[in-house]
Parts: structure tokens; sequence; C-alpha cells
């Protein structure tokens, strides 16, 4: 996600402090953590584990996601993009 510069601290301390544990405690949510690019500050992102797309599907569909949401996406200086991904390899 980029955020304007000016916007970084807001989503920080107005919108991920107060999203964060209902997120981590959603029903198929594994893990969830937030990342910073250490290029551009702006930019973060967020790594998440869920128990298959069918949780993440209700999660993208739940009231949380859609407050969270619609307070992350006014913040934004570009689009955002998500991916998901297979582990091919871990330790």
């Amino acid at each position: 996600m980029t955020f304007r510069p000016d916007a970084v601290d807001t989503f920080l301390n107005d919108v991920f402090e107060h999203s964060k544990a209902g997120i981590r405690a959603f029903p198929g949510c594994r893990h969830m953590e937030l990342l910073q690019s250490t290029a551009e500050p702006n930019v973060l992102f967020t790594l998440s584990y869920w128990d298959g797309p069918a949780a993440l599907e209700q999660y993208r569909r739940s009231e949380l996601f859609q407050t969270t949401w619609a307070k992350t996406k006014v913040l934004f200086a570009d689009k955002a993009a998500a991916w998901s991904v297979a582990v091919l390899d871990a330790p």
C-alpha cells in the first residue's frame, strides 16, 4: 500500500492500531504482520496467513474489513495491490 507521506502516521495510529487485534483474531487468520519498505517509508505491506481462500474471502466480506478498508483507502497515494501466493519452499 502506497500512502501519502503525510498519511502514514494516521494509518498506523488511527487505523492499524485499532484494527490489528481484530484481524489477528478473525476466524481463519493464522498470522498477520505489518511491514514497511526501508527505501520508501510510505509503502507498507500486510503479510497474512489464512486457513485458505474461503477464510480470506470471509474476512474480506466482514464488517471489520469493510470499515478498516474505508478508512485506509482514503489515505493512499496510489492504487493498492494484493497477491495470494503459495509457499514453494520453507525452512
